[in-house]
This record gives C-alpha cells, structure tokens and sequence, in this order.
C-alpha cells in the first residue's frame, strides 16, 4: 500500500537578473578533468576523467558518482546532528526521542541476533495455519497494511489524474520480487543466469527460516510460478509511461463487479476505507490475474507465496544471517556490490527515511544558507523566461499551442529548500523495549492512517513535500505542475555560491530547466496547467511533437551499454527530452543573463565550454556492468555517460564551443540531431 503524492509554493517576479560574477570563480575544479582525452571523442571521460579516476569503486557501491558524493557528505552531517540527540536526554514521545531510538535500534546487531527468528514465528505461524484458499487474501491484507508482505498487488491514494485537485484511492500490479517483468521473461544468457541464482536465493531464504531443504525447493517453485504467472501479464516499464493506458477509473461496485474473484469489501473494510465510492485500476490485465491466481493455484503453493514476501520483506530487520544472505543476491548479483554498507550509514537512512522531516528541520537550520534560497530563485526566475522563449521559438508547434504552453508555464509551482510546514509525527511511536521488527509494524500502520488522514476523500495538500530536505535530487509532478529543489542538492557540484553564472547555469540550472521540460516531454505534456490528464495541444501538434522526439529514441536505441545489450530509447525518453530540453533553456537563460556582462576566459576555458564543463561533471560517477544491466532494464534515465555523450551531440551550441566536427567520434550531422526546444 504504498503511493506517491506532490508539492507546491508559487513562484512570481520574471526579470532577468544575473548572479554578481564580479567576485566569483569558475567554479570547475582542473583535477576533475582528462584533457589527455578530445572532447568531441568522449565529452564524459574529458570532463570528469579525474574525477572518475580518483573515485574508484568501492565494494559497498555498484555505482558511485557525484550524486552519491553528495549523498555520503550529507549523511554525514545526518550523523552528527543524530549523535547528538543521541547524547542528550531526549522526553519519550519527541521527536529527539524517535529519532535516537530507532537509530539505536537498526545500529543493535547483537540484539536482534539473539532474538533470532523470534519476532518472525507468528507471522510464519498464522500462515501455516491456514487451511483454504478462501483465508489466503485476508491474511495477505493483513501482513501488507503491517509493512510486512507486499501482496499480489499494490494500492495507494494520490492525486487523480482527471480531477487533480482530489485524491483518488489507486489499484495497480505488483507482486513481483525483482520489481520487473523482464527478470522473469527474458531468455538472454544474462538475465537467465540472473534467474537461477534468484531461485537458490529464494531455497536459501527458506532454509534459513528453519524449513527444510526439500519443502524449501518446493516453496521456491510456487513462488516462481505464481511471480510469473503476475510477471506474463504486467505492463512493461515502457508501458507504465503512458499515463491513459494506465487510468482506469470506476465506481467501487464496478470494481466489485468486473473483478469478482477479489474480496475488495474486505479488503476495504480492513484498510479502513469501506465507504470508498471511486477508484483507479492502473493496470487491468495483471489484476486480472490475481483473480486467477486466488482461484486456481492450490493453497499451499500461494502459502509459499506468502511466507516468501514475510521473509523477502523482513530480512534486513532479523538476523545477521539473514541480512547477509538477502545482501548476496540482491546487493551482489543484481548490482555488483561486494559489501553492505556499515551500520552507521544504514542506520542514518533509515531514521532519514521514517522521520525525514523531523531530522531534515534540523539539517536545514544548521546547513542551508537563506542565501543559497535567493540565488536559486533568480535561477529558477530566469530560466522560466528562457523556455518561455524557446517555446516562442519553436516552428513545430502552432501559437495557439504555445499560448497554452506559457499558461502552463506561468501556472508552475516552485519549491525550494525545504517545506513551510513540517510533517507531525506525533502519533507514531518508536518503542525500544520493543524489537526493530516490532517497530517497523509501528511505522507501516503510522504512515498508512497518516495517509487515511490527510488524502482519503481529502483534497490534494499542495503543500505536501515528496523529497525530504536533505535528499540529493529535485522533481517535476505533473498532477500538482510543481518542480521541487530540496536543500541537498542545492551543494557543489550542482550549485556552488562562489562560482559564476557559466558554472551555475551548467550545473544547476540545466537541473532547473530539466525538471520544467518534464512538464512537456512525452508524458508531462499530457497534463495541463491544472494537472489534469487533457489533450491541450492543438490538432497536428502532438503528431509533430512525436516525430521530433523520435530522433532521441532512434538515437539511444543504438547506444551499446555492454557487449549484448543497447540502451531502451523508449524507456528513457522522458528523460532525454528533459535532459535535452534543460541543457537549451539553461544555456538561452545563462546568455540572457551574462548579455550585458559577458564572463572572460578562465584558465584557458571560454564561458560556453565551462558551462558544459559543469554540466557533464554533474554526471561524473563510475559503475559496475550488473548495474548497468540492472538499470537498463529499469531505470527511465540513461546512463550518466550517455546523458553527457548522447545528450550533448544534439546541441548546437556544444559543438561551437569546442570546435566539434565531422573528424569527431561524436559528431551528428546536423540534419539528424533533435531540435525540440
């Protein structure tokens, strides 16, 4: 049951204004680079060459880049501030009080070592106990609404997409271990492996909660046959990014009616929504299936299937073994690690992902400058009046088209830093005479009523943060047309106060202006300014809009990111688009602003070559080949080399700045590059 919402805080003002470049450097750092290396052969390894070379990977990463430096400082201050919680003499029942006891509790090993599978056996227990197919969906009701099973399928509350202004309860698929489809259907020699060492797993697992070899064989079968029945019917990651295949919304006794082989009146009742009227079902056809799967497949097996989502959810809150048993398959064969991370790190995410405000006030207080907030304001400023203008510019899309589009622009919502009112967690406890697996219960039924609370039958909270201050990332959600920038991200090598406008335009402001053009790419130029789903584009646009983006998907659909396997253009695209639309509004809006001030050569470097300088060393990182496969089949965002050298082969200004021509590895001739914005 698990569903994500959106934000607001408006923006206004539109000058142009640029930052005081007078005192302030280039903000790239000469180490970073390998000049050994021409640009127009590998933008990537010549931008942050450096960088990668003096970041290797460590055995606790499968992928460490300047996201993940960012991340590890942060969390670092996250410790500190916590430590001294930690140290203090904290009321029970505070916020100080949650956030040192589940940080003690994740850090005690030793203790959940000896209470063993203790805090297991009941679950386990009252599965076993059960005798007819009939008690299989309200027992897995139950363990899911106690964060302790993940069911057949997933359900949520957020915005609806046709009424943007109110909540809508959402039924989607689910059900399966490894997240997609393909794991279970693929035939290629690597995912094919992938799978064998997913069913030992699965015997491990099982073994290791006290079932014997032979029964533990048997429960692996059943769990992969019912995760494949689910995974032959479920939506593909590329299906899932169209949002009107996805939206099915009906009446609750539609719902009762076309899927009859579910209990949803149970089911509702249960969860505490019994009087629901209106519902969303995402994806038909895996649903479906579960109504099969509940009436077909014998009890024992969909028992197998229970008891294994018990232990796949809980081992990293039981034991040591267990913990690093669950570690060897999905940290080592799915990405490549070597090592888990220590508990310390562990332990900071983990109270930064239950009590991410409460411990975030306090990040922001001590390390968010209100400076830093004013600069990212001109910033966001001037890059709303850039893609104002490209839009202008575009020959492709009709004005009345473009009208529409600058009143979906002018409706954004900007969010910057951290929320004006901070999450209540007063009604959660985190107990320490009680085990972590007891706590984690607590946790799941606190953020399920929080949810009934605040969205069920309730309008949508504007307000409502869906990043935590200290996260190292930034959003678009197109029900709410919002883009957010928490704290943690607005840090080098993204924003950097003491550099000038060519590092700052590159950096953050390509982040800026990525996070804006969700609001047109493929998926977000569906939704309106009041973030409904509604066609607004005027008739022949949209078919226009398709046949320019193409060229992105041809483009990265050939890009090999290992030997057997190519990048999925279609799975990307959004992100590309975002990407190439970003690194456009960014560059009009960093020439816009330094018109009448223009920036000298630094360091032998032009303004125009540091401000994509700036950019690629945003996506310095390294990573191993089973995250590559992993993300690849996963992730909607390319690469972090293929979103330097697949995105910046299509903008112009690129190659004016370095000079790139046709004798260049990555040169595309004109007539072949995108031009979208």
């Amino acid at each position: 049951m698990k569903k994500l919402t959106l934000i607001t805080i408006v923006f206004t003002g539109m000058a142009i204004i640029s930052c005081n470049n007078s005192k302030q450097g280039m903000g790239i750092r000469l180490e970073n680079l390998d000049t050994t290396v021409a640009p127009g052969d590998d933008f990537f390894q010549y931008a942050t060459g450096g960088w990668n070379a003096a970041h290797p990977l460590t055995d606790e990463y499968a992928r460490f880049g300047s996201f993940d430096q960012l991340a590890e400082e942060n969390r670092k201050q996250l410790k500190d501030l916590i430590d001294n919680i930690v140290a203090s003499d904290n009321e029970f029942g505070t916020n100080a009080q949650k956030i040192a006891d589940l940080y003690k509790l994740v850090l005690d090993t030793a203790r959940r070592d000896n209470e063993g599978l203790a805090p297991l056996k009941p679950w386990i227990d009252k599965i076993e106990a059960v005798r007819e197919c009939k008690e299989i969906f309200p027992l897995m009701v139950e363990l899911d609404l106690h964060g302790l099973a993940g069911g057949y399928f997933n359900l949520g509350i957020g915005a609806d997409m046709m009424d943007s202004k109110n909540n809508l309860v959402s039924i989607g698929q689910g059900g399966l271990s490894l997240g997609e489809r393909e794991y279970y259907l693929d035939t290629d020699e690597a995912t094919v492996a992938i799978r064998e060492a997913f069913k030992k797993h699965i015997v491990r697992m099982f073994t290791l909660c006290g079932f014997d070899e032979t029964t533990a064989q048997r429960k692996m079968e059943d769990v992969m046959m019912i995760e494949t029945r689910i995974a032959e019917k479920s939506y593909s990651a590329v299906q899932r990014r169209d949002p009107v295949a996805n939206y099915h919304k009906m009446t609750f006794e539609q719902l009762k009616k076309d899927y009859k082989g579910i209990d949803w009146q149970m089911m509702f009742d249960r969860l505490g929504m019994g009087d629901c009227d209106m519902v969303d079902v995402g994806q038909p056809e895996p649903i479906h299936e579960v109504e099969a799967i509940l009436a077909q497949v014998p009890v024992e097996a969909q028992k197998s299937y229970m008891e294994w989502s018990l232990i796949d959810n809980s081992a990293s809150i039981l034991t040591m073994e267990l913990d690093q048993a669950n570690f060897d398959f999905y940290g080592k064969v799915l990405s490549g690690r070597q090592e888990q991370q220590p508990w310390w790190k562990r332990a900071t995410s983990t109270v930064s992902g239950t009590l991410g405000e409460a411990i975030g006030q306090l990040y922001v207080e001590k390390y968010f400058p209100s400076e830093a907030k004013e600069r990212m304001l001109t910033l966001v400023n001037n890059l709303k009046v850039a893609l104002g203008e490209r839009i202008d510019e575009q020959d492709w899309m009709s004005d009345v088209t473009k009208a529409r589009a600058h009143e979906k622009l002018d409706a954004f919502y900007v969010k910057i830093g951290y929320p004006d009112k901070w999450k209540d967690y007063s009604k959660l406890t985190i107990d320490p005479g009680k085990t972590l697996f007891e706590n984690s219960i607590e946790i799941s039924l606190f953020y399920w009523n929080d949810i009934l609370e605040r969205k069920y039958k309730k309008p949508v909270d504007n307000t409502e943060w869906y990043m935590t201050p200290q996260t190292v990332n930034a959003y678009y959600n197109p029900t709410t047309n919002e883009i957010c920038f928490p704290a943690g991200i607005l840090q080098y090598p993204f924003f950097d106060m003491s550099a000038d406008d060519a590092f700052n335009y590159g950096a953050i402001g390509v982040v800026i202006g990525h996070e804006m053009t969700h609001g047109f790419d493929d998926q977000g130029r569906q939704f309106d300014k009041e973030g409904n789903l509604n066609d607004w584009w005027a008739a022949g646009d949209a078919d226009k809009f398709k046949e320019h983006v193409q060229v992105l998907v041809d483009h990265f659909d050939t890009i090999k990111v290992l030997p057997d396997l190519n990048a999925n253009g279609q799975l990307t695209l959004g992100e590309n688009i975002a990407d190439h639309g970003g690194l456009m509004v960014a560059y009009q809006a960093f020439k816009n602003a330094t018109k009448d001030a223009p920036l000298e050569t630094v360091n032998g470097f032009t303004p125009e070559q540091r401000f994509f300088m700036a950019y690629a060393g945003v996506w310095a990182g390294n990573i191993r080949d089973e995250e590559i496969r992993n993300r690849t089949k996963s992730d909607p965002h390319s690469l972090s080399r293929w979103r330097v050298n697949g995105t910046l082969p299509h903008i112009d200004a690129w190659y004016e700045a370095f000079g790139i021509t046709e004798e260049d590895a990555l040169y595309i001739p004109k007539e072949k590059r995108a031009t979208i914005w």
